[in-house]
């Protein structure tokens, strides 16, 4: 996708958005869980969210049916929306949010486990075996803390083992949805190309939509909505709610998607590094919850992990290109007589012209 002109402070407030605010749902999901069951809180959460989101892209004049694309957002919701966050969400009764964000941030690795095809370009790579074997320790580390602590009563530690077991398969479910939905996509066949495309929004609401069904039919199968009472929620859980959906499911989004369309791929994943960070603070800040030392310990150990195994992508983006092309063009002028610099700097101009005219008619062929 080509990337499209915007203005600096529109780039710089998306990224804001992306960084903090999905970084602080995880702390908004362990407040609104002191009033809303756990399946509750999902329910409510991407029904409103899904039901406001799908009627911005009917407003927008979005398609929003084709049974095709449909299917297959059913089937990526229900991995992605639903499988991981009610691993998170029901995880963080027992566990705090910065520990969750700390094991949602390893998904990483399960991308590099998980991707078949890709297997003999990531397990050739030293980086990115670095990485692995960071984000495995960095994991280990996060389990060995609960294992080894005796300030807590021992059915407590097995219950919060069980939380970041149930969490680490959420993650994993997120990475079989992603995977999926990149390998996956089949060629339309003839009848299917008569039916315009779903725009990427449109496919996100129906993600969100399936998610809040598949978790109200699981809050009421386990009886949590029969003895849900909406007046006995505080008015700050109310609050959290209204956050998750408005700022985390709506706004966060939509930044993530338009920075996309406007920024390389590479960049925008950072948000991956900042979020844990931003969740460990408000943990800090404002729980009980103690922050140790080896919780940050790990928290940089898998952020670490999570740079080495995106590194081949990284060092190819355009960003850093420009940066090696800068120093290198530093190093020549100064060892280069002065009358020979303006020549140099002709020749790199030209030289990078050249690069972007070939890149561009790779494009236009492919």
């Amino acid at each position: 996708m080509e990337e499209k002109k915007a203005s600096l402070a529109k780039i710089i407030a998306a990224y804001a958005i992306v960084y903090i605010v999905w970084g602080s749902t995880f702390f908004f999901i362990e407040e609104a869980l002191r009033s809303f069951p756990p399946f509750v809180l999902g329910s409510i959460r991407f029904i409103i969210a899904g039901t406001l989101l799908m009627g911005y892209c009917k407003l927008r004049g979005y398609t929003i049916f084709n049974r095709a694309e449909i299917k297959q957002a059913v089937f990526i919701g229900f991995l992605l929306l639903f499988v991981d966050m009610a691993a998170i969400i029901w995880s963080e009764q027992y566990i705090s949010s910065g520990i969750v964000s700390i094991l949602s941030a390893a998904t990483a690795i399960w991308f590099i486990v998980l991707d078949k095809p890709k297997w003999k370009e990531n397990f050739s790579s030293i980086p990115t075996l670095l990485g692995l074997a960071f984000g495995f320790a960095g994991v280990v580390m996060l389990f060995a803390e609960q294992l080894m602590t005796d300030t807590i009563p021992a059915e407590e530690r097995s219950q919060n083992i069980t939380a970041m077991v149930v969490l680490v398969l959420g993650t994993i479910g997120w990475t079989i949805g992603s995977l999926y939905s990149k390998y996956n996509q089949k060629p339309r066949s003839a009848d299917q190309k008569k039916e315009p495309s779903l725009n990427v929004m449109v496919k996100t609401a129906w993600q969100m939509v399936t998610a809040g069904i598949a978790f109200t039919l699981v809050a009421s199968i386990k009886g949590e909505y029969s003895t849900f009472d909406y007046t006995q929620v505080h008015s700050a859980d109310w609050g959290a709610m209204i956050y998750l959906v408005l700022m985390g499911s709506i706004l966060a989004f939509s930044s993530y998607i338009w920075l996309l369309q406007v920024r390389p791929a590479t960049e925008v994943s950072t948000y991956a590094y900042v979020n844990p960070i931003v969740a460990l603070a408000l943990v800090y800040f404002f729980s009980d919850h103690q922050v140790t030392i080896l919780q940050i310990a790990g928290l940089g150990i898998v952020l670490v992990s999570v740079l080495l195994m995106n590194w081949n992508l990284y060092k190819d983006n355009r960003t850093f290109r420009a940066i090696r092309y800068r120093k290198k063009l530093k190093k020549l002028r100064h060892m280069a007589p002065k009358s020979s610099i303006p020549r140099i700097i002709e020749v790199a101009d030209f030289q990078r012209k050249e690069k972007e005219k070939a890149q561009k008619k790779e494009k236009s062929i492919s």
